[in-house]
Protein backbone atom coordinates (compact mmCIF):
# COMPACT_ATOMS: atom_id res chain seq x y z
CA UNK A 1 0.00 0.00 0.00
CA UNK A 2 1.23 3.52 -0.71
CA UNK A 3 2.12 5.76 2.30
CA UNK A 4 -0.53 8.05 3.04
CA UNK A 5 0.19 11.49 3.50
CA UNK A 6 -0.66 13.52 6.03
CA UNK A 7 -4.07 15.59 5.36
CA UNK A 8 -4.39 19.38 5.91
CA UNK A 9 -7.26 20.28 8.85
CA UNK A 10 -8.71 22.22 5.99
CA UNK A 11 -9.41 23.22 2.64
CA UNK A 12 -8.74 26.55 1.82
CA UNK A 13 -9.71 26.59 -2.02
CA UNK A 14 -12.90 26.99 -4.16
CA UNK A 15 -14.11 23.25 -4.78
CA UNK A 16 -16.17 22.71 -8.17
CA UNK A 17 -18.64 19.62 -8.95
CA UNK A 18 -19.32 18.62 -12.06
CA UNK A 19 -22.57 16.68 -11.74
CA UNK A 20 -24.87 17.15 -8.88
CA UNK A 21 -25.66 13.51 -8.23
CA UNK A 22 -26.39 11.38 -4.89
CA UNK A 23 -22.16 11.25 -4.71
CA UNK A 24 -21.46 14.71 -5.34
CA UNK A 25 -24.56 15.49 -2.48
CA UNK A 26 -22.69 13.26 -0.22
CA UNK A 27 -19.49 15.05 -0.40
CA UNK A 28 -20.81 18.73 -0.56
CA UNK A 29 -23.18 18.00 2.98
CA UNK A 30 -19.43 16.18 4.63
CA UNK A 31 -17.58 19.35 3.56
CA UNK A 32 -19.92 22.19 4.96
CA UNK A 33 -21.23 19.93 7.74
CA UNK A 34 -17.44 18.79 8.60
CA UNK A 35 -16.55 22.47 8.60
CA UNK A 36 -13.74 21.68 6.12
CA UNK A 37 -14.76 23.81 3.16
CA UNK A 38 -17.48 26.70 3.29
CA UNK A 39 -20.41 26.93 1.34
CA UNK A 40 -19.84 29.74 -0.20
CA UNK A 41 -16.38 28.40 -1.40
CA UNK A 42 -18.69 25.45 -3.04
CA UNK A 43 -19.80 25.58 -6.77
CA UNK A 44 -21.95 23.02 -7.86
CA UNK A 45 -23.19 22.00 -11.80
CA UNK A 46 -27.06 20.29 -12.23
CA UNK A 47 -29.02 20.70 -15.19
CA UNK A 48 -32.82 21.16 -13.55
CA UNK A 49 -33.28 23.90 -11.81
CA UNK A 50 -35.01 22.53 -9.11
CA UNK A 51 -31.97 20.40 -8.45
CA UNK A 52 -30.24 23.45 -8.21
CA UNK A 53 -32.65 25.10 -5.89
CA UNK A 54 -32.45 21.87 -3.38
CA UNK A 55 -28.75 22.05 -3.49
CA UNK A 56 -28.61 26.20 -2.30
CA UNK A 57 -31.12 25.23 0.09
CA UNK A 58 -29.91 22.39 1.89
CA UNK A 59 -26.11 23.53 1.88
CA UNK A 60 -26.45 27.33 0.94
CA UNK A 61 -23.70 26.64 -1.48
CA UNK A 62 -23.78 27.97 -5.38
CA UNK A 63 -25.25 26.09 -7.90
CA UNK A 64 -25.40 27.02 -11.71
CA UNK A 65 -26.11 25.29 -15.04
CA UNK A 66 -23.11 25.66 -16.62
CA UNK A 67 -20.12 23.42 -16.10
CA UNK A 68 -17.50 25.32 -18.05
CA UNK A 69 -18.46 28.33 -15.44
CA UNK A 70 -17.81 25.73 -12.76
CA UNK A 71 -14.39 24.78 -14.11
CA UNK A 72 -13.61 28.39 -14.39
CA UNK A 73 -14.06 28.81 -10.50
CA UNK A 74 -12.43 26.05 -9.18
CA UNK A 75 -8.89 25.45 -7.54
CA UNK A 76 -10.04 21.79 -6.94
CA UNK A 77 -12.31 20.73 -9.34
CA UNK A 78 -14.50 17.38 -8.81
CA UNK A 79 -15.47 15.39 -12.16
CA UNK A 80 -19.08 13.49 -10.48
CA UNK A 81 -20.75 13.09 -13.70
CA UNK A 82 -21.52 9.34 -15.23
CA UNK A 83 -18.80 7.52 -16.58
CA UNK A 84 -20.50 7.22 -19.58
CA UNK A 85 -20.37 11.06 -20.52
CA UNK A 86 -17.22 11.86 -18.37
CA UNK A 87 -15.12 12.11 -21.24
CA UNK A 88 -16.99 14.83 -23.42
CA UNK A 89 -17.82 16.92 -20.28
CA UNK A 90 -13.92 17.21 -19.67
CA UNK A 91 -13.63 17.71 -23.48
CA UNK A 92 -15.99 20.62 -22.94
CA UNK A 93 -14.62 22.01 -19.94
CA UNK A 94 -11.08 21.81 -20.70
CA UNK A 95 -9.36 24.98 -21.98
CA UNK A 96 -11.84 26.03 -18.75
CA UNK A 97 -9.99 24.43 -16.09
CA UNK A 98 -6.65 26.17 -14.59
CA UNK A 99 -3.32 24.69 -15.06
CA UNK A 100 -2.46 24.75 -10.99
CA UNK A 101 -6.49 23.26 -10.53
CA UNK A 102 -6.30 19.56 -8.93
CA UNK A 103 -9.30 17.62 -10.83
CA UNK A 104 -10.31 14.77 -8.44
CA UNK A 105 -12.52 11.97 -10.34
CA UNK A 106 -15.20 9.79 -9.03
CA UNK A 107 -16.10 8.16 -12.17
CA UNK A 108 -16.08 4.58 -12.03
CA UNK A 109 -13.94 2.47 -14.52
CA UNK A 110 -12.48 5.21 -16.25
CA UNK A 111 -8.11 5.93 -15.41
CA UNK A 112 -6.68 8.70 -14.94
CA UNK A 113 -4.28 8.59 -18.35
CA UNK A 114 -7.84 8.90 -20.22
CA UNK A 115 -8.79 11.90 -18.15
CA UNK A 116 -5.15 13.58 -18.13
CA UNK A 117 -5.47 13.30 -22.11
CA UNK A 118 -8.38 15.50 -22.40
CA UNK A 119 -6.99 17.66 -20.00
CA UNK A 120 -3.77 20.33 -20.52
CA UNK A 121 -0.48 18.93 -20.29
CA UNK A 122 0.41 18.49 -16.92
CA UNK A 123 -2.38 18.28 -15.50
CA UNK A 124 -2.49 16.79 -11.87
CA UNK A 125 -5.59 14.57 -11.65
CA UNK A 126 -6.91 11.71 -8.73
CA UNK A 127 -9.28 9.55 -8.97
CA UNK A 128 -11.89 8.12 -6.20
CA UNK A 129 -13.75 5.09 -6.05
CA UNK A 130 -16.35 5.92 -2.90
CA UNK A 131 -18.98 3.82 -2.39
CA UNK A 132 -22.79 4.52 -1.12
CA UNK A 133 -22.41 4.68 2.67
CA UNK A 134 -20.82 8.15 1.89
CA UNK A 135 -24.58 9.14 1.76
CA UNK A 136 -24.37 8.92 5.52
CA UNK A 137 -20.85 9.85 6.27
CA UNK A 138 -19.89 6.05 6.90
CA UNK A 139 -17.93 5.51 3.30
CA UNK A 140 -15.07 3.79 2.72
CA UNK A 141 -13.18 5.37 -0.49
CA UNK A 142 -9.98 4.62 -1.95
CA UNK A 143 -7.70 7.18 -4.05
CA UNK A 144 -5.24 6.93 -6.47
CA UNK A 145 -2.57 9.49 -7.97
CA UNK A 146 -2.20 10.21 -11.83
CA UNK A 147 0.96 10.77 -13.15
CA UNK A 148 1.62 14.44 -11.83
CA UNK A 149 -0.46 14.43 -8.46
CA UNK A 150 1.52 15.29 -5.98
CA UNK A 151 1.77 14.07 -1.95
CA UNK A 152 0.02 17.64 -1.20
CA UNK A 153 -2.68 16.65 -3.80
CA UNK A 154 -3.07 13.56 -2.34
CA UNK A 155 -3.59 15.36 0.87
CA UNK A 156 -6.73 17.52 -0.36
CA UNK A 157 -8.40 14.45 -1.48
CA UNK A 158 -7.99 12.50 1.56
CA UNK A 159 -9.51 15.26 2.78
CA UNK A 160 -12.40 15.49 0.68
CA UNK A 161 -13.55 11.68 1.23
CA UNK A 162 -12.39 11.53 4.95
CA UNK A 163 -15.51 14.22 5.35
CA UNK A 164 -17.78 11.19 4.25
CA UNK A 165 -15.86 8.29 5.93
CA UNK A 166 -12.53 6.28 5.78
CA UNK A 167 -10.22 6.79 2.91
CA UNK A 168 -7.33 4.75 1.98
CA UNK A 169 -4.41 5.74 -0.84
CA UNK A 170 -3.63 2.91 -3.49
CA UNK A 171 -1.85 2.30 -6.70
CA UNK A 172 -4.58 2.76 -9.41
CA UNK A 173 -3.84 -0.80 -10.30
CA UNK A 174 -5.79 -1.96 -7.21
CA UNK A 175 -9.04 0.50 -7.47
CA UNK A 176 -10.88 -2.33 -10.19
CA UNK A 177 -10.53 -4.56 -7.14
CA UNK A 178 -11.55 -1.98 -4.69
CA UNK A 179 -14.62 -1.48 -6.96
CA UNK A 180 -15.40 -5.05 -6.57
CA UNK A 181 -14.57 -5.33 -2.68
CA UNK A 182 -15.97 -1.93 -1.07
CA UNK A 183 -17.71 -0.20 -4.44
CA UNK A 184 -19.94 -3.13 -4.45
CA UNK A 185 -19.86 -4.28 -1.01
CA UNK A 186 -22.77 -2.51 0.02
CA UNK A 187 -24.98 -4.88 -2.28
CA UNK A 188 -23.89 -8.01 -0.82
CA UNK A 189 -24.35 -7.04 2.47
CA UNK A 190 -27.50 -5.58 1.97
CA UNK A 191 -28.75 -8.84 0.65
CA UNK A 192 -27.06 -10.56 3.98
CA UNK A 193 -29.30 -7.89 5.95
CA UNK A 194 -32.36 -9.15 3.74
CA UNK A 195 -31.53 -12.88 4.58
CA UNK A 196 -30.77 -12.18 8.16
CA UNK A 197 -34.09 -10.40 8.50
CA UNK A 198 -35.90 -12.98 6.53
CA UNK A 199 -34.91 -15.84 8.82
CA UNK A 200 -35.84 -13.29 12.12
CA UNK A 201 -38.89 -13.46 10.38
CA UNK A 202 -38.94 -17.03 10.55
CA UNK A 203 -38.46 -17.91 13.70
CA UNK A 204 -40.68 -14.96 14.98
CA UNK A 205 -39.67 -11.81 15.02
CA UNK A 206 -41.63 -9.04 13.58
CA UNK A 207 -39.83 -7.74 10.17
CA UNK A 208 -39.33 -3.70 11.85
CA UNK A 209 -37.37 -5.65 14.63
CA UNK A 210 -35.42 -8.58 12.65
CA UNK A 211 -34.90 -5.84 10.46
CA UNK A 212 -33.20 -3.12 12.94
CA UNK A 213 -31.50 -6.37 15.23
CA UNK A 214 -29.64 -7.28 11.73
CA UNK A 215 -28.49 -3.94 10.83
CA UNK A 216 -27.28 -3.23 14.48
CA UNK A 217 -25.52 -6.23 14.20
CA UNK A 218 -23.53 -5.78 10.92
CA UNK A 219 -22.99 -1.78 12.10
CA UNK A 220 -21.46 -2.85 15.60
CA UNK A 221 -20.09 -5.78 14.20
CA UNK A 222 -18.11 -3.38 11.66
CA UNK A 223 -17.24 -1.10 14.54
CA UNK A 224 -15.65 -3.58 17.07
CA UNK A 225 -13.35 -4.77 13.39
CA UNK A 226 -12.35 -1.01 12.57
CA UNK A 227 -12.03 0.18 16.60
CA UNK A 228 -9.84 -2.84 17.87
CA UNK A 229 -7.96 -3.77 14.45
CA UNK A 230 -8.07 -7.21 15.41
CA UNK A 231 -8.28 -10.26 12.43
CA UNK A 232 -12.06 -11.29 12.21
CA UNK A 233 -11.02 -14.37 12.97
CA UNK A 234 -9.85 -13.62 16.22
CA UNK A 235 -13.42 -11.69 17.28
CA UNK A 236 -15.52 -14.45 15.55
CA UNK A 237 -13.94 -16.87 18.31
CA UNK A 238 -15.14 -14.53 20.82
CA UNK A 239 -18.79 -15.13 19.82
CA UNK A 240 -18.25 -19.01 19.35
CA UNK A 241 -18.50 -21.21 22.53
CA UNK A 242 -17.85 -24.66 22.62
CA UNK A 243 -21.06 -26.40 21.54
CA UNK A 244 -22.88 -23.87 21.57
CA UNK A 245 -25.88 -21.35 18.97
CA UNK A 246 -23.11 -19.22 17.26
CA UNK A 247 -20.45 -22.77 16.06
CA UNK A 248 -24.14 -24.48 15.14
CA UNK A 249 -25.01 -21.22 12.81
CA UNK A 250 -21.20 -20.81 11.62
CA UNK A 251 -21.12 -25.00 10.79
CA UNK A 252 -24.28 -24.18 8.67
CA UNK A 253 -23.24 -21.07 6.88
CA UNK A 254 -19.98 -23.34 5.87
CA UNK A 255 -21.90 -25.83 4.47
CA UNK A 256 -24.30 -23.67 2.19
CA UNK A 257 -20.39 -21.67 0.92
CA UNK A 258 -21.10 -18.65 2.20
CA UNK A 259 -16.78 -17.75 2.27
CA UNK A 260 -16.21 -18.95 -1.22
CA UNK A 261 -19.61 -17.33 -2.66
CA UNK A 262 -18.49 -14.64 -1.51
CA UNK A 263 -15.06 -14.27 -2.42
CA UNK A 264 -16.18 -15.23 -6.09
CA UNK A 265 -18.43 -12.42 -6.01
CA UNK A 266 -15.37 -10.07 -5.33
CA UNK A 267 -13.45 -11.85 -7.29
CA UNK A 268 -16.37 -11.23 -10.45
CA UNK A 269 -17.08 -7.86 -9.25
CA UNK A 270 -13.35 -6.73 -9.95
CA UNK A 271 -13.40 -9.23 -13.44
CA UNK A 272 -16.42 -6.93 -14.16
CA UNK A 273 -14.65 -3.09 -13.43
CA UNK A 274 -11.35 -4.53 -15.43
CA UNK A 275 -14.30 -4.88 -18.58
CA UNK A 276 -16.13 -1.82 -17.96
CA UNK A 277 -12.69 -0.04 -17.26
CA UNK A 278 -11.52 -1.28 -20.96
CA UNK A 279 -14.94 0.12 -22.29
CA UNK A 280 -16.91 -3.43 -22.57
CA UNK A 281 -20.73 -3.65 -22.54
Amino acid sequence: MTPEPPAPARLDKTIGFLGAGNMAEALIRGLVHGGVVPAERIVASAPRPERRDELVAAYGITAVADNAAVAARAELLVLSVKPQILERVVREVATHVAPTALVVSVAAGVDTATIESHLPSGARVVRAMPNTPALVRAGATAIARGRHATDADLGEARLIFDAVGLTVVLDESQLDAVTGLSGSGPAYIFLILEALADAGVKVGLSRRNAQRLAAQTVMGSAKLLLDTDEHPGRLKDMVTSPGGTAIAGLHTLEQGGLRTTLINAVETATKRARELGRGGK
